[in-house]
């Protein structure tokens, strides 16, 4: 169920932005510039359609450490975490280093089997739907093709840029009509929010938080979910894959 709640997942090159908006195609930009600077403290709670918390995950992440020792559980549901868990985690970031050096030697991005919304995300097209003096909203329409997951007439997803920053304020998908996937699971409704706050006025402003929720049913069963993560105690760093000339996708960490 997760998965269908979690559907946003945002990736690509700013040279594929050179068509869009010019706003938000800044407000990218600035994305992409400040990528993998931050370390930051990470609360991930899940709870269930009766508002019970089913998992609860506070993680430290640094990315200017050695990729094995970037992901440190600090609590999880409440509790230190095991040693299985720590070397859970500590796997997690030997796999992204191990990514980080591919895509070094490679020069290539790599991307899932399944495209994210992201990458099915098209960005050219995207229209101004409302405007005052401060806020730009964009609607960004899902491309049709190669996409097997995610109908374009199934998701509304928009985005809002602040003027004055020219930098992503939120960006929200939401459900229009119900979805099923095969015959076993039918999400009726669902949707996703990104909030950025300002962490530095030097610098664009980081995620602060993610919220998504949705119910539906698996074989007929009715069931529902909800999703929050936040983000605080920001840090200003330097990033171990400095070493290697890496292009991370501007939106690439920012994940429903």
């Amino acid at each position: 169920m997760r998965r269908l709640l979690l559907i946003l997942f945002l990736a690509g090159s700013v040279s594929a932005c050179a068509a869009m908006p010019q706003l938000l195609q800044d407000a990218v930009k600035k994305l992409a510039q400040d990528t993998d600077r931050w370390a930051y403290t990470q609360t991930a709670i899940e709870k269930d359609g009766k508002g019970k918390a089913k998992s609860d995950v506070v993680v430290r992440f640094d990315p200017s450490k050695p990729y094995a020792q970037q992901y440190i559980p600090l609590k999880i549901d409440g509790k230190e975490p095991s040693e299985s868990q720590i070397k859970k985690y500590r796997r997690q970031g030997e796999k992204r280093g191990e990514r980080i050096e591919q895509e070094s030697t490679t020069g290539v991005v790599s991307t899932s089997q399944r495209k994210s919304v992201g990458e099915l995300m098209d960005l050219e097209k995207a229209t101004v739907i409302a405007e005052d003096d401060k806020i730009v909203t964009y609607e960004v329409p899902l491309k049709q093709e190669g996409n097997e997951r995610l109908p374009p007439e199934k998701f509304l997803v928009t985005a809002r840029v602040n003027k004055e920053l020219a930098a992503l304020e939120s960006v929200s998908a939401k459900l229009r009509s119900p979805l099923r996937e095969k015959i076993i699971v039918k999400l009726s409704e669902g949707e996703g929010h990104i909030e950025f706050k300002t962490v530095d006025p030097k610098h664009p402003p980081q995620l602060a938080e993610i919220r998504a929720n949705g119910s539906g049913s698996i074989f007929f069963v009715p069931i529902g979910r909800s999703y929050q993560v936040r983000r605080e105690d920001y840090k200003r760093v330097k990033p171990f894959g400095d070493r290697f000339e890496v292009q991370i996708g501007p939106l690439k960490a920012i994940d429903f």
